[in-house]
Parts: C-alpha cells; structure tokens; sequence
C-alpha cells in the first residue's frame, strides 16, 4: 500500500462511511423509518411527463410495514415497532419521507405534513427524498429553520450525472437542474446526499469518472449508490423484455468497481451512506446477484484493497 496515511474520518476503512460518522456525531445509531406521506411527482402527474423515470416502481423500494398503512402516526408507530426490534441498540429515529418526491406540494401541506412526524417524541428530525426540480426557495428556506431544532438530511434524486444518460431514463431534468439545486441547498446550510442510480443505459465508465469528477466539485455531504435493477411494471423492464442487449446489467464485480472508480474521485469529506439496495423478489425481474445487501461493506473493502486504492486518491482538492 501507498505510504499516503488514511484519513482519520475513515475510521480504518478506505472510505468515508455515513454510519461511523453518525455515530460519532450524534452519539449512537440513528435509524431512518419510511414514510409515504401520500405525494407524488412532476414526472407522473403530467407537470413535466406521464409515467414515471423509465426505472421506477416506487412499490419496489418501499418496505413492507407501510404497504398497508397510510396515516403518518401510523406509519411511525409501525416502523419504530420493526426497527426496535431489528436494531435494539437504535435509541433515536429520523422520519424518511421516501417516497416520489417530498417536498412536491404547497408549503402549506408540506408544514402540515413534517410537523406530524416531528411532533412525534421518538423522532429527532426528518430526511427529505425529492427531485432536484422540486426545490424551490422557500421550500429550502422551510427545511432550514427546522434544522434549527431537528436533524434535517435533503436527499436529493441525481441518478446520473449524464445529460444523454438522463434523458435516456425519461427523468424529465438536466444535470444543472441537479447542481443548482444542490448549490441552493448547500447556501442554506442544509445537509445534502445524493442518490445515484449505477448502470442506467448508455452510462458507461468514462461518464461514471466524469460525474464522480463533477460531484467533487460540488457542496454534497453523503451518497448512496444503487443498482440498477429491473423492476415490474417499469419502462425499462418493458425495453429489458424486447431488447435486452440495450439493458446490460452489471454484475455484482462490475459494480464494485464501477463504486470504486467514482470513489478514487470523491473528497474524503463525503460520507457513503448506502452501497447498494434490494428490490422485492416478487417485484425483480433481473439480477438476481445472490447476495445480501448487509455484505456490501465487506466487498467493497475487499475491492478498495486489492486496487491498494481508496476514496479520494484521484482527488484534486
């Protein structure tokens, strides 16, 4: 290995992981519970397209607690019964409004709807999932004043940062429309993560470095990494069906290092809240890797190890 000395935030891995920083900066655990607080999204309704981001079944990532339930207390009460259970040693929980996009309302309704969840005792504070184009000031003005008093994380839709790969996708904005709105964001002193969706059609390694190059310049405090996977009732499981030679999937290396090429890229500041995710079998078409989510971590070390490299190597700043 390099003589360059780890740093220090790694915690004796070769990357920046959310979990390790939560622990140390709020004192333990923090365990998110899904919300679907009954939003939907400018790409559906037919504000800016009809149907949808040709990868998304929002029903695939949403956990099976809620599928039932749609009051917001309801939803806590439920989630904290699961995750209690799950993960004794979580003492405080953070309301994940996840599903579409989140702050796609009136500020009003918006108010009405945060205010329920951290009116709850047992919530320290909110995680907002949206679109970059549904950000607009006041919205972020709203989100700063209560991270006054609460954790407040915005995490904001980048999937790619291809405008070719984008349109591709149908996601129905740029890539400026992304950096503006994290620019927004960060100017409000909000905590940013981006979600990034890996191995959409005509992405490719170049265009993966090139966005891994352009995130580094830009104020994010975490991201998530995803596969992608192939979801029923999707655009692009339709287009996977007929052409499946224009939906190559990437297999569980492939991906590895597709994460590893855009950490070489990454400020060591940026925390890496999730590695990958998993969609309901009944609901994934395609692929089947085999593995569990929970073994990531440990793959990904293994990886970052065998290339002797680590998040921020290639690193200009």
């Amino acid at each position: 290995m390099s003589d360059t000395p780890l740093p220090a935030c790694f915690s004796g891995r070769r990357y920046h992981a959310y979990n390790d920083w939560v622990k140390q900066a709020h004192g333990g655990r923090m365990q998110k519970i899904s919300i679907d607080a009954g939003f939907t999204c400018p790409n559906r309704d037919g504000n800016v397209g009809i149907g949808g981001c040709s990868f998304c079944n929002n029903e695939g990532f949403t956990p099976a607690y809620l599928r039932e339930q749609r009051d917001i207390d309801d939803q806590i009460e439920t989630g904290l019964t699961f995750m209690r259970r799950r993960y004794p040693d979580a003492r405080r929980f953070l309301a994940y409004f996840q599903a579409y996009s989140n702050t796609y309302a009136t500020l009003d309704v918006l108010a009405e709807r945060y205010r329920k969840a951290l009116d709850h005792p047992a919530i320290a504070g909110i995680v907002v999932g949206t679109r970059p184009d549904c950000l607009p000031d006041e919205v972020l003005d709203y989100l700063a004043d209560i991270a006054r008093t609460h954790v407040v994380e915005l995490e904001i839709g980048i999937e790619s940062c291809s405008d070719a790969v984008l349109t591709e996708c149908l996601r129905g904005h740029d890539f400026a429309c992304t950096r503006d709105a994290i620019g927004r964001a960060a100017q409000r002193g909000l905590f940013i993560t981006g979600h990034l969706l890996l191995g959409l059609p005509g992405e490719s390694t170049t265009s993966l470095i090139a966005g891994a190059q352009a995130l580094a310049g830009l104020p994010i405090d975490a991201l998530k990494f995803h596969q992608l996977q192939i979801v029923r009732g999707t655009r692009l499981a339709n287009l996977w069906r007929a052409s499946p030679e224009r939906v190559p999937l990437l297999q569980p290396a492939a991906y590895i290092d597709a994460v590893v090429d855009m950490l070489e890229y990454l400020p060591a500041s940026v925390r890496i809240q999730r590695l990958g995710s998993e969609v309901p079998p009944t609901l994934r078409l395609s692929p089947d890797w085999g593995i569990r989510l929970s073994s990531f971590p440990a793959l990904l070390e293994e990886r970052l190890i065998s290339r002797d490299t680590w998040q921020s190597r290639r690193n200009a700043s």
